[in-house]
């Protein structure tokens, strides 16, 4: 039926009238549901003391133990915020004391050492101690008392369920807050999270469905769980490698395209990924580490481990897309290289430059006679150098490039020897590749372009040539020093860079902390 234009204007009042109807009734009951707290606590209870509770009373008391409380809560304004939208009702008391859900989300937090994580952060001991309270008729003795043993209980609940869910789906750790260079896209938790966490309304099929289904992390926890002990190494060293790499894996900065190319540093190692397989790898010069002898081990920890101290030619870790090649490149040689090196090179040998095909500039016009310069005593920012495409060219005969605050780059070397080492973090930071012509096959497809570039890599006076990828692929380098194989056999790798002394010590300082748990 079609209502008329006049029908319609006197029906929108009483929809209006109806709404305003519903919602008050449903409110009504809401608040009926809750003005009868007394006689639902003593009816679970058998304790007179609740009789007398009520929802106003209780409310009061609430108000003052959140204030209390708020240097010992991770998110005090969250959890305040929505107790005041839901009127201060002790939701986890009046709903999942009583039907066990409590009980069973306390073995949760006595079991996060299977996590890696420390259940006294959970505080599951004080939230048993006060069921228990409950359950005893006899074990509260006054109103007052009540209220505050209840506003206890969900300040507790409401915190430590926060901090559990946000561990295992995000990590205990901001890896952008500890290390210096770490510049890969990884989400935090936020209110949205936290308040759905606080919303379950069935919380054992909530806790389950955050656990960590990564076939990785699956392998990670198995044998942190069985407790043995790697091949050369203390117990106490094998876990900590298993607790820093399952925090990692917790960390919500995995790739979500199906083709990407990712560098793993410690491993010296490069995969493109598609769907799941590893198409292509090889082996990788990355930048000089910090910890290049391990001489630092897991068991050296102190204070002044927890402060990230990287050395300048480190591999950031991060994340971007490859979106052109460059094709016999020439090399924009850093000011840090120049000065240290390339300068010191030239006052030694005044044939050096030119052997290796350098170009210097002095404000921006070409020297002609470099050598005839008394490099010894020159300023080191006077000059600018350049090294010229050819087969010296430090960045060999292709560069694969990616937007980045670092200036690194996935490019080819002449340096070959570097591969054959076990340990290859020997570059000034960019990534050198062990076979770059595989991956420019990989990237461009077999096809004009990419007989192009292998034409243009072979020739004799080669001209710097610029190639736009027609579709762009994601590129990760990241840190992992501790995972699975194919066949299931745990693989690690030393600590080349020292990120998991910086790490655990993070994580040592954030677990000893257990009266507050701060998001770091």
């Amino acid at each position: 039926m079609i209502l008329s234009n006049t029908k319609k204007k006197s029906a929108l009042p009483m929809l209006l009238t109806l709404f305003c109807i519903l919602a008050l009734t449903i409110q009504s009951c809401k608040k009926k549901s809750r003005s009868d707290m007394g006689a639902e606590l003593y009816k679970k209870t058998q304790n007179k003391v609740f009789k007398d509770a009520t929802p106003e009373g209780f409310a009061d008391v609430f108000k003052q133990v959140l204030i209390d409380n708020k240097g010992k809560m991770a998110n005090p304004n969250l959890i305040t915020s929505f107790y005041v939208q839901n009127d201060y009702d002790p939701v986890f008391v009046m709903d999942h004391i009583f039907n066990g859900d409590v009980d069973i989300i306390s073995n949760y937090f006595e079991k996060a050492g299977q996590h890696g994580l420390d259940p006294k952060m959970f505080k599951a001991d004080q939230i048993k101690q006060l069921v228990a309270k409950f359950k005893d008729k006899k074990g509260i003795k006054n109103l007052d008392e009540a209220y505050h043993d209840i506003a206890e209980l969900e300040i507790l609940m409401a915190n430590s369920l926060i901090n559990y869910s946000s561990a295992l789906e995000y990590g205990m750790v901001s890896p952008r807050k500890i290390y210096a260079r770490y510049f890969t896209a990884t989400k935090r938790p936020d209110s949205a999270s936290m308040l759905k966490t606080l919303r379950a309304q069935n919380l054992k099929a909530y806790l389950d469905s955050i656990q960590p289904k990564d076939p990785q992390y699956l392998m990670l926890q198995k044998a942190l769980m069985s407790g043995g002990t790697a091949q050369g190494m203390t117990k106490e060293e094998t876990t900590r490698y298993l607790v820093v790499n399952m925090e990692r894996l917790r960390w919500k900065n995995k790739p979500s395209e199906p083709k990407y190319v990712i560098v793993n540093i410690p491993d010296y190692r490069l995969d493109v990924m598609d769907n799941g397989h590893s198409i292509l790898n090889m082996k990788v010069v990355v930048g000089e580490g910090r910890n290049m002898d391990n001489a630092n081990t897991l068991v050296e920890y102190d204070e002044s481990d927890k402060k990230d101290r990287p050395f300048s030619r480190e591999t950031p870790q991060l994340n971007s897309v490859i979106h052109s090649v460059q094709v016999n490149p020439e090399w924009n040689i850093p000011k840090s290289i120049a000065s240290k090196e390339i300068m010191v090179e030239a006052a030694q040998d005044p044939y050096y430059l030119s052997n290796k095909g350098i170009d210097v500039y002095e404000n921006g016009k070409k020297v002609e006679d470099p050598e005839t310069i008394d490099w010894g005593s020159v300023s080191k920012d006077q000059y600018e150098f350049k090294q010229r495409p050819g087969d010296d060219n430090s960045l060999g005969k292709i560069k694969f490039l990616f937007n980045n605050n670092s200036s690194v780059y996935l490019h080819d070397t002449p340096a070959k020897s570097g591969f054959s080492q076990t340990m290859r973090a020997l570059s000034h930071g960019c990534v050198r590749l062990g076979d770059p012509q595989a991956l420019a096959k990989v990237v461009f497809g077999e096809g004009p372009t990419y007989d192009k570039i292998i034409k243009a890599m072979s020739e004799d006076n080669p001209e710097p040539t610029t190639i736009a990828v027609p579709n762009k692929i994601p590129v990760y380098i990241t840190y992992v020093t501790c995972w699975a194989d194919s066949t299931g056999t745990l693989q690690y790798r030393p600590d080349v860079y020292g990120l998991d002394i910086v790490l655990y010590g993070h994580l040592q300082k954030f677990l000893a902390n257990k009266d507050q748990i701060a998001a770091l």
